[in-house]
């Protein structure tokens, strides 16, 4: 079995390419793939053919197994074997993204600390939060690491983000793990249905403070063309189209329950309702990768992918913070920041997202009207 090694590197601005995690060799493979020449691809790494012909020679002699389709005068393909391999690369990084990223905030931040010149910058400039996999949340914490704040000497703000399930974000809020939990939620929920029995209990007016942050748009990602041409969840059903879902007490999840509830269907007439995958972007690689016909999530996941997205519904994003912390430094230095128009024009910019209530602190039943 192949041993992975896994390293990482400084740059002045990322990539341009969504891994997280580089390879040398896949990215040569990605860029043979997307030029369909090795003089192109060595172009579009910055290096020469020469050096670019030998290194996938070398890796085929590594693998025992080609890599390129070595035709004279025809284009650069990759054989059956480059394609698992890549294919591979792009499911493992969809399902640890969530991880991934916060692993590079937490190097990222301490870089920071040292490169800036303040060994000693504490809490004051840091806010734990726990959430619900959100790709606006990854732009809201470069944009508060990079841009200064709209008030007179406000410094860099560093959002430590913990990616896992809405339920689990507030729980952890609760358990006193984090300052700041993120989950999301139908705005027109019935005050009787799954989401309302949910959260209700996770929240309690006079402890919890509500914050806005985004609306966004959930529904079916699919091939595209939509070739079986779903267009709602009875569909699927109907078609018993490969599905795949997202693990239980994520926000995902409770939607697509909920979405069963009001066709009254039940989960076993999903073809697909046990198979789970970490995050929208792991969903959206499974129907990428033609492993899955749907999945459940974000237009920007699907966008992401190449994918075609049938939106069902759009829901709030919303933060909640314990009411004792909503005056500290930190929380009131994030709330600028969302409340600045350039915050909201970026995530205007945001493909399937649209700025709602940015940085109000509102009462329960103005964002959640099913709380009455």
């Amino acid at each position: 079995m192949r041993k992975i090694e896994l390293s990482y590197s400084l740059s002045p601005r990322r990539s341009d390419r969504a891994a997280l995690l580089r390879n040398p060799m896949m990215d040569v493979l990605h860029a043979v793939q997307a030029s369909g020449s090795i003089s192109g691809a060595a172009r579009m790494q910055g290096l020469s053919y020469r050096h670019v012909w030998g290194q996938l020679k070398e890796w085929e002699a590594d693998l025992g197994q080609p890599l390129i389709f070595w035709e004279r005068g025809q284009a650069a393909r990759l054989t059956p074997f480059g394609e698992r391999l890549l294919a591979a690369e792009r499911l493992a990084q969809a399902r640890l993204g969530p991880q991934l990223e916060s692993l590079r905030a937490e190097l990222e931040r301490a870089f920071a600390v040292a490169l800036d010149g303040h060994p000693s910058e504490g809490p004051s400039e840091l806010i734990t939060l726990y959430a619900s996999h959100d790709h606006a949340l990854i732009e809201m914490q470069e944009f508060a690491a990079a841009e200064p704040g709209p008030q007179r000497g406000d410094p860099p703000l560093h959002l430590d983000i913990r990616f896992c399930g809405s339920v689990d974000a507030i729980r952890a809020l609760n358990e006193g793990r984090c300052q700041l939990a993120g989950f999301h939620t139908q705005p027109f929920a019935a005050a009787g249905s799954l989401s309302a029995r949910t959260y209700r209990p996770l929240l309690k007016p006079g402890l919890h403070k509500i914050i806005g942050f985004a609306r966004r748009a959930q529904g079916l990602m699919v091939a595209r063309g939509n070739p079986l041409r779903l267009r709602t969840i009875q569909d699927v059903a109907r078609l018993q189209a490969r599905f795949v879902n997202r693990a239980k007490g994520t926000g995902t999840r409770l939607l697509l329950d909920e979405l069963l509830a009001q066709a009254e269907l039940p989960p076993q007439d999903i073809a697909g309702y046990e198979r789970v995958e970490s995050s929208h972007a792991a969903v959206a690689t499974a129907v990428a990768s033609g492993s899955a016909d749907v999945g459940l999530g974000t237009e920007y996941a699907a966008r992401a992918q190449g994918l075609d997205f049938v939106p069902l519904t759009e829901e709030r994003y919303l933060l909640v913070c314990l009411k004792s912390a909503l005056d500290t430094p930190p929380l009131q230095a994030l709330l600028r920041r969302l409340r600045s128009n350039a915050w909201q024009q970026r995530l205007d910019g945001l493909p399937g997202y649209a700025p709602d209530h940015c940085g109000e602190v509102a009462a329960m039943k103005r964002l959640l009207p099913w709380w009455d």
